[in-house]
């Protein structure tokens, strides 16, 4: 019978590795499982505000962490979804909410009813029919409710949260249960001569860390998985071309939004994500259209606050290495791949890299059926994930930069085409192969930014034109109630969880 996994050793804190350790400590009792996180204080981590999608209630739900307390230790606010500014064309925006829009009637999705009545109502919006949506746009919230009859359970939310003061909270999870912080950096790593597996890992005092299972979290240098095991990159900038960030703090001001803004810019996009006592902004673009200087400028003169500490610059690739799982090594994070922020999968790809491992979860030899079917499915998510974020650049109108004329006129993959497609005949879209991205979030997208069906699906057409305004109107006006009873985003975090002294990471 192969050997069970005894030692587990994770390079690399942040929110990888804290993620990693927090549910591995969370299934594996330290008397059967020693787990040892490596990192350095004189390596610092890439802490942003940052912005999640509602994926991430499940895995705080996993680790049994409450809801409250997790806010407080994060300096965190509710996200109900993303404004998108100016990216179909100049001066338009929508926004992309988590949850339904309406409800689908007959066996047939609302938005194709919601496509036959805004020919009689041109001016509105399908945001309009997501509470979500609406209580975004009014700067409210509540928590959802569990009984479906009432239209308050079609809340759907996420977090926004201090992604430095995250990890720290995970430390402390991790550690109370048996995670050993080693503090160091490492400088050597060996491998077994017949297999290539890697043996331990040697820090810059000498002491040399062995383990059974290593996990890569050390973010773009890729440590392990890149620079000893030589797993190539695959490169995506040729559909995603940005490849540097601008990240800076402000004050805040004005109402809490309960939601994430992305401003198109004339290369790129900025984005800004409210926690409790900040904001966290920052100005994504490429470098091949826009100066350094520039994007500062600019990034700057967007702030809603006056700024906290000067710009930090981050330079990145788009795409994946060609192997997440390769020998006895994983990679976890920025050193397995990266998807530029902006819808938020930052995350959620760190998650599903625990998650599926797992699922998979192996015998000290890694069976290569396993590791397999590890590699497939993470390639598989980010492509999916890769496709949505396309799908933004693709999908515009603009034409006041090279920029956005070569994102435009791009050739794209061909699991998006044939989306686009399918959805521009007649508004039809379908999910495949437990998709990260539902149906609500393609029509979001592709309605927001101007791709318009030539027809409604034909069973539509059928129904009687004053039903379909009736149900429509009815709709409306129930989420129009709620939300007008619901408190703002505000007051109901200073009554439920709110942080008493602003974050200072």
């Amino acid at each position: 019978m192969p050997e069970a996994i005894k030692q587990i050793t994770i390079v690399g804190g942040g929110s990888a590795g804290w993620m990693t350790a927090a549910a591995l400590s969370s299934l594996l009792p330290p008397h059967a499982v020693q787990i040892s996180l490596i990192e350095s204080e004189q390596i610092g981590t890439i802490g942003v505000g940052e912005a999640t999608i509602p994926d991430v209630i499940n895995f705080n739900a996993m680790l049994g962490i409450p809801e409250q307390e997790f806010l407080k230790a994060t300096n965190g606010t509710f996200k109900l979804g993303i404004e998108f500014v100016n990216w179909g064309r100049i001066g338009e925006s929508y926004l992309h909410p988590f949850g339904q829009h309406g409800v689908d009637m007959n066996g047939v999705d609302f938005h194709q009813f919601w496509m036959r009545y805004k020919a009689r109502h041109p001016e509105s919006e399908i945001q309009n029919f997501s509470l979500s949506a609406v209580a975004a746009k009014h700067h409210k919230f509540t928590l959802p409710e569990n009984d479906p009859r009432s239209v308050l359970s079609q809340i759907r939310y996420a977090y926004h949260f201090d992604a430095t003061a995250y990890a720290k909270y995970l430390r402390s999870y991790a550690e109370a249960r048996g995670v050993r912080r080693i503090e160091g950096k490492v400088t050597s790593v060996e491998q077994v001569p017949e297999t290539g597996f890697i043996k331990s890992v040697t820090l810059e005092s000498g002491e040399c860390i062995p383990g059974d299972l290593f996990f890569d979290c050390t973010g773009f240098r890729a440590l392990l998985l890149g620079q000893a095991l030589g797993v190539d990159f695959k490169d995506w900038s040729h559909w995603l071309p940005c490849d540097t960030a601008q990240t800076v703090a402000c004050e805040r001001s004005g109402p809490l939004r309960a939601y994430t803004v992305s401003t198109a810019k004339t290369a790129g996009w900025q984005w800004r994500i409210p926690t409790q006592h900040r904001t966290g902004n920052g100005h994504i673009y490429s470098s091949a259209f826009m100066r350094d200087d520039e994007a500062i400028e600019s990034l700057l003169a967007d702030l809603d606050g006056a700024a906290l500490g000067t710009p930090r610059k981050i330079k990145f690739r788009t795409g994946h290495r060609a192997k997440f799982w390769e020998k006895n090594c994983i990679g976890i994070g920025l050193s397995s791949g990266f998807l530029e922020p902006l819808e938020s999968t930052s995350l959620f790809l760190i998650q599903e890299g625990i998650s599926k491992l797992i699922a998979l979860f192996p015998t000290a030899d890694m069976p290569a059926t396993v590791t397999r079917e590890y590699n497939r499915l993470l390639e598989k998510k980010f492509e999916q994930v890769r496709d949505f974020i396309i799908l933004h650049y693709k999908a515009t109108q603009r034409d006041d930069s090279e920029f956005w004329i070569q994102c435009r006129n791009m050739d794209v993959p061909d699991s998006l085409t044939e989306k686009i497609e399918l959805f521009e005949e007649a508004g039809r879209f379908f999910r495949y192969e437990d998709e990260l991205f539902s149906k609500p979030s393609w029509v979001a997208v592709m309605l927001g930014q101007n791709i318009v069906p030539r027809s409604v699906d034909p069973i539509v057409n059928t129904i009687d034109e004053a039903q379909i305004t009736n149900s429509l109107n009815s709709m409306q006006r129930a989420m129009d109630t709620a939300t007008a009873k619901m408190p703002t985003h505000e007051a109901f975090l200073r009554k439920y969880a709110w942080a008493a002294e602003p974050m200072l990471s």
